[in-house]
C-alpha cells in the first residue's frame, strides 16, 4: 500500500488554494495512493480572520469541508487534512484549534487530532514574533486511527519538539505518524530534518511530513523539505521547495523485522504524565 506526503506553498486566497490542493491530490491518487498527507495551513496561510473561516465551516457554511470530503470521494482516497481551523465540535462558538482531520476514501470522517502544542516563540527572521495561542486553543488528547496503509498516529508541525507525544502514539499502536507542518525558514534549516528522522527512529514508525516550502503572506517564508522518512531513519522522498507530491511504500516485513531486533518500546524505562493522555482511536 502506498501512501503520499504534498508539499504547497499556500496563500491566503482559499479558492485558489482548494484547487492547487485538489490537483496534487489527483497526481497522488493516479499514482497509486491510498492516504494522502496535506500541510498544515494548505487552505489557507497568512489570514487573521481563522475563527471566522473555522466558525463557518462548523456551521456548514465554508466551503473547505465540502470540498475535502467530495475530493475524498472522487479520487477514493484516504486524506489527512493538514490542518484547518475549527472550533471543539460541541461548542461552535468555541475558540478554534488546529485541526488535523482524517477523511476516509467514501468522505466519512474518521478522525480529528486538535493541535496539541502551540507555536508561540520568538524567530530571528523578517516576521520575528509567532503566538498560535492568540488564535488556537490547545488540542487535549492523543489519536490514532487504523487506515489502509496502517495505524495512523496525528500531529502537527511544532508537536515534533516533544517526543512524549510519539512515545505515547507508538504505545497505542502507531504504525505511520504524519506531522503536516509550515515550519519556518530558520527553524527548519536548524531542526527539520534532525527532528523527523529521530521522530521516525525512536518509535520506529514511518514519518509522513507533508510541508509548506516557499514565501506566503504575512510576510512568512517556510522550509519546506517535504519527507518521508522510515522506521530506520531513512529518508525515502525529500522536495526541497515548491509543490510536490512524494510517493513510498509501506514495507510491513521490513519495519516488524525493525522491531523485533531492536525493541525498544519493550525496553523503555522512564514514562512522564503526558505520555498517558487519553488517547481516541478509530477502529
Amino acid at each position: 500500500m502506498s501512501f503520499a506526503v504534498i508539499q504547497m506553498v499556500s496563500q491566503s486566497d482559499v479558492p485558489g488554494n482548494l484547487a492547487q490542493a485538489r490537483r496534487l491530490l489527483e497526481q497522488a491518487a493516479a499514482s497509486g495512493a491510498r492516504l494522502a498527507v496535506l500541510p498544515e495551513n494548505f487552505a489557507a496561510m497568512g489570514r487573521r480572520d481563522v475563527a471566522d473561516i473555522g466558525r463557518a465551516e462548523a456551521l456548514g457554511q465554508g466551503p473547505i469541508l465540502p470540498w475535502l470530503k467530495l475530493a475524498a470521494r472522487d479520487l477514493k482516497l484516504w486524506i489527512v487534512a493538514g490542518t484547518i481551523p475549527l472550533p471543539p465540535i460541541d461548542n461552535p462558538e468555541g475558540k478554534i484549534t488546529a485541526c488535523s482531520l482524517l477523511i476516509d476514501e467514501h468522505g466519512e470522517h474518521v478522525a480529528r487530532y486538535d493541535k496539541l502544542h502551540l507555536f508561540d516563540v520568538d524567530v530571528s527572521d523578517s516576521r520575528g514574533r509567532y503566538r498560535e495561542s492568540d488564535d488556537y486553543a490547545h488540542g487535549s488528547n492523543v489519536v490514532v486511527a487504523d487506515t489502509p496503509v496502517g495505524r495512523l498516529g496525528l500531529t502537527v508541525c511544532y508537536d515534533l519538539r516533544f517526543p512524549e507525544l510519539y512515545t505515547a502514539l507508538r504505545k497505542a499502536g502507531a504504525e505511520l505518524i504524519t506531522a503536516p507542518s509550515a515550519f519556518t525558514a530558520v527553524t527548519g534549516a536548524a531542526h527539520w530534518d534532525i527532528l523527523i528522522r529521530a521522530r521516525a527512529i525512536e518509535t520506529q514508525c514511518y514519518l509522513l511530513a507533508a510541508a509548506q516550502g516557499g514565501v506566503h503572506p504575512g510576510p512568512r517564508e517556510t522550509y519546506g523539505h517535504a519527507a518521508i522518512v522510515d522506521p530506520w531513519g531513512r529518508v525515502l522522498a525529500e522536495q526541497a521547495q515548491g509543490e510536490a507530491v512524494l510517493l513510498a511504500e509501506r514495507d510491513n516485513e521490513e519495519q516488524a523485522s525493525i522491531r523485533a531486533r531492536m525493541p525498544v518500546s519493550s525496553h523503555r524505562r522512564f514514562f512522564t504524565q503526558d505520555a498517558v493522555r487519553p488517547v481516541q482511536t478509530s477502529e
